[in-house]
């Protein structure tokens, strides 16, 4: 029995796919996926939707989705997943007591749910589906025919050790790209060689379109209206592959929001988006290895909060001080939530009074709460003049003058290198993260960062440093001072792993230095 057959099948999936021509767009796809013969109407579908004439000859192994918003694309992957774990049979090809795995990949836990949720509807409302289940679990299913679906994240490391039939990959121009931990087309390479021992396994991409960057845009970029390809490349708006959604609908959508709309809902990459930041840049304004700079005497501080409720976004600060030219980053904090705003507000207020600050800068979240809650613990807080995008772009030519120097975090730099900047009908620039992730931490950091340059806030101390000053070791509560001999610059050692904290430098990674206390 093929997949179509059995969308037709009462007994099976056909209580669940009524309307055919609601459906027949997807099923011409499913028919060039499967290598399954097309009716004249699927064919025109097909090449309105490849770029391609000829059909393919046989059933493909990859295939990527690029089709707009409420589509339905989530819906056929279930479909795929459920068809594959049901009907086809690997036992040959595996091991005793290994099982095949269809694995359902997205960026996080809670949009692959969604699709997992959908397979567990076809398994439990079908009665001979249902038959197959072994055992449920919270973000699995096994079944007796050796095969398991499972969610995954998008994380190189939690894609190994499996033996996958098919892997169907939700939402992947959303995915982190080149740029971060988990880069897609490396999460993309780690999963080839655990499909390798099982022929026919399927490599399937779905997503709305985005910027012209990262695997969906590589896929589209080499596979789309290339007759013969191995992958197929499917690219449709939202009312070609469902009718259901109204032109008026989409019309409203596009006309609120013509950049992003026309995305996704038209299924088509944006033009209009950039990165801002790159690693490289990041890189040489990094201080390699060195994660905190205690609070010296002689030196004033600023701080910057990202305030947030406590259930969505997370709570941040970043600490900052200018010498010589140059904005040293010292502290960062985030909080991820869930989290009690009050609390976090005290452990904020407590760091910074340990840098002699007693007022901070954020943006105008929650009205007078963030005032009234650092007021009770004797820091002001004052709102900032400039917003997301424009302390961002305040930030660029600072990192490209070499002018900041940050702080060792994976996290702070993979938000800074997703950042991207687009520019809208009136001409002006913005900058935001890309959709699902996150820059709360950059927020912070960008913001204090270029305050330190403005002369309107603090005079600065500038000039070499003073040699008398005093690291106050706040993590153990103890001090370290180290006098600095002739022609050498001063240097502390970190009370935890005694790495050395030169605050002159550095634009380039500097290497770690070793000192006894």
């Amino acid at each position: 029995m093929n997949i179509l057959e059995a969308m037709d099948d009462p007994k099976l999936f056909a209580p669940l796919f009524k309307d055919h021509a609601t459906w027949a767009p997807w099923r011409a796809f499913l028919a060039a996926l499967f290598g399954l013969p097309m009716t004249e109407e699927q064919l025109e579908v097909y090449r309105a939707c490849t770029g391609r004439v000829e059909a393919p000859e046989g059933p493909l192994s990859a295939a990527t989705l690029v089709c707009g918003r409420r589509s339905g694309k989530s819906y056929i992957l279930a479909l795929i997943a459920v068809f594959l774990g049901a009907f086809r049979d690997y036992r040959p090809h595996l091991s005793p007591g290994e099982i095949a795995c269809v694995k359902v990949i997205a960026m996080d836990r809670k949009q692959a749910k969604q699709i997992m949720r959908y397979v567990k509807a076809m398994l439990t409302e079908i009665p001979m589906l249902t038959a197959l289940v072994e055992k449920w679990g919270e973000e699995s299913v096994e079944l007796s025919t050796r095969v398991s679906i499972e969610i995954a994240t998008a994380n190189i490391g939690r894609v190994r050790g499996y033996t996958i039939c098919a892997a169907l990959l939700d939402e992947l121009a959303f995915w982190p790209t080149d740029d971060s931990a988990n880069p897609d087309t490396e999460v993309i390479t780690a999963l080839k060689p655990a499909m390798a021992t099982i022929p026919g396994a399927m490599l399937l991409c779905a997503s709305s379109p985005y910027a012209k960057r990262g695997a969906l845009w590589q896929a589209y970029d080499r596979y789309f209206g290339r007759d013969g390809a191995k992958e197929l490349v499917w690219q449709a708006a939202t009312r070609t592959m469902n009718p259901t959604v109204t032109e008026e609908y989409v019309s409203e959508q596009i006309e609120s929001d013509p950049e992003g709309n026309t995305s996704e809902y038209l299924a088509v990459f944006r033009d209009d988006l950039s990165s801002l930041i790159t690693r490289e840049v990041v890189r040489n304004c990094t201080a390699l290895g060195v994660t905190e700079r205690p609070p010296l005497s002689d030196l004033q501080y600023l701080g910057f909060v990202d305030p947030s409720g406590g259930s969505a976004d997370s709570f941040t600060l970043a600490i900052a001080h200018k010498q010589g030219g140059q904005a040293f980053l010292d502290a960062t904090r985030e909080v991820r939530p869930p989290f009690s705003p009050e609390s976090v507000v005290e452990q904020f207020a407590e760091l910074l009074l340990r840098y002699r600050i007693t007022k901070v800068y954020g943006d105008n979240y929650g009205g007078e709460w963030p005032k009234e809650q650092f007021r009770k613990h004797g820091i002001a807080y004052e709102l900032a003049d400039k917003n997301r995008s424009e302390l961002y772009l305040g930030l660029v030519p600072l990192l490209n003058a070499g002018q900041v120097n940050l702080l060792d975090s994976d996290r702070l730099t993979a938000q800074l290198v997703s950042l991207q900047r687009s520019t809208h009908g009136s001409g002006r620039d913005k900058v935001d993260h890309p959709r699902g992730m996150r820059d709360d931490l950059a927020n912070s950091c960008a913001g204090v960062l270029t305050r330190a340059f403005r002369k309107d806030d603090v005079s600065w101390r500038s000039g070499p440093r003073q040699t008398t000053a005093i690291m106050d070791h706040m993590n153990v509560g103890s001090r370290a001072r180290r006098q600095p001999r002739p022609g050498e610059q001063q240097q502390w050692n970190h009370p935890q792993g005694d790495t050395v904290l030169d605050l002159e430098g550095p634009r380039q990674r500097p290497q770690q230095q070793w000192a006894k206390t």
